[in-house]
C-alpha cells in the first residue's frame, strides 16, 4: 500500500559516478521526490542521476550544512530523507519509514538510522563501527544544519522546534570504503578538512594531543570495542583511525605555521583569519 506521507529523497554528492546508479534504483519509487545537489562533479554523475530526476542544481561546496540546507530548500515536502553516494536503502528499512509515517506519534520528527559500514566485502561489525547511527530522516520545521564556519564538515543540527528523536531497527547499507587505497584517499582528504575545521573553530590543538590521540583511539577501536575480532580489516580501520588524528593535527600545524591548505577555503571563511 503507498506511502501516504510524501517524502524527499536528498543527496549532496561530488564524482558519485561509480556509486550513483545503484544508490538512486534503490530509491526510484519509494521516495516521492529525489533532489541532487552536485559539487562541480567532473565525472558522469550529473548524467546517471538525470535518469531518475530532473532536480539537479550546481553548486559548489563551501559548508557541508549550508550544501545540505540547500537540499532541502529544494524539496517540494516537509520530510527529507538524507543519503550519501555510498549508502543504500535497505527494503526492511523503507518499510519500517513507511510505517512510522503513517502512524506518526506527533512528537518524533527526527530518526537516528544505524548503518552497516562495510571495508571492502567486510562488515566491521565491532571496533564502534556498528551501529554507527546517523540521523537521516527528519521534518525540516524541526531540524536544520549547522552553517558556522567552525562547521566547515561534519555539521551538527539546529534545533528549530521542541521534539523526540526515534531510533530506526533496521539499517542503511554504508560501503564505507572500497579497499586499502580507498581508505587511504579518504582519510587523506577528510583530515585535510579537519584541521581546516579545527583552524575556524580557533582551537588550541597541542603536540600532546598529535600524539597521545591516535593511540587513544587506535587502542579504544581495535582492543577495548573489540576490533580484533573483524580480522585485518578491523586492524587497518583501527590503525588508520588513529592515523586520521596525527595527520590532522600534522596538517593542523602546517595551516598554523605556513598557512598551508587555506586556498580550499571559500574565501567568506578565511575572514576568520587573524593571523
Amino acid at each position: 500500500m503507498p506511502r501516504k506521507t510524501k517524502v524527499c529523497l536528498a543527496m549532496i554528492v561530488r564524482n558519485e559516478e561509480a556509486n550513483l546508479d545503484e544508490a538512486l534504483s534503490l530509491a526510484k519509487g519509494w521516495a516521492d521526490e529525489i533532489v541532487i545537489v552536485d559539487d562541480h562533479s567532473t565525472d558522469r554523475t550529473v548524467e546517471i542521476a538525470r535518469k531518475y530526476t530532473d532536480k539537479i542544481f550546481s553548486r559548489k561546496m563551501d559548508l557541508e550544512g549550508r550544501q545540505r540546507n540547500f537540499a532541502v530548500s529544494k524539496s517540494s515536502y516537509d520530510w527529507v530523507m538524507f543519503q550519501d553516494g555510498d549508502e543504500r536503502l535497505t527494503q526492511e528499512l523503507k518499510d519500517e519509514i513507511d510505517h512510522d509515517l503513517d502512524n506518526h506519534n506527533g512528537v518524533s520528527y527526527g530518526y537516528w538510522v544505524p548503518r552497516k559500514n562495510y571495508f571492502g566485502k567486510v562488515w566491521l561489525r565491532h571496533g564502534g563501527f556498528y551501529p554507527s547511527p546517523h540521523i537521516k530522516l527528519y521534518h525540516r520545521e524541526y531540524l536544520a544544519w549547522k552553517e558556522e564556519p567552525g562547521e566547515l564538515v561534519h555539521p551538527g543540527l539546529n534545533h528549530l522546534k521542541p521534539f523526540k528523536v526515534t531510533n530506526f531497527k533496521n539499517h542503511l547499507i554504508h560501503y564505507n570504503f572500497r579497499n586499502v587505497e580507498d581508505l587511504i584517499q579518504k582519510t587523506n582528504r577528510q583530515t585535510t578538512f579537519e584541521a581546516l575545521k579545527w583552524h575556524l573553530q580557533g582551537r588550541k590543538v597541542t603536540l600532546s594531543h598529535g600524539l597521545w590521540k591516535p593511540l587513544d583511539r587506535f587502542m579504544k577501536r581495535y582492543v577495548m570495542k573489540k576490533g580484533y575480532k573483524d580480522g585485518f580489516y578491523g586492524f587497518v580501520a583501527a590503525y588508520l583511525s588513529g592515523f586520521y588524528q596525527f595527520a590532522a593535527y600534522s596538517k593542523f600545524r602546517e595551516i598554523q605555521k605556513n598557512k598551508e591548505y587555506l586556498h580550499l577555503l571559500n574565501p567568506e571563511l578565511t575572514k576568520t583569519d587573524k593571523s
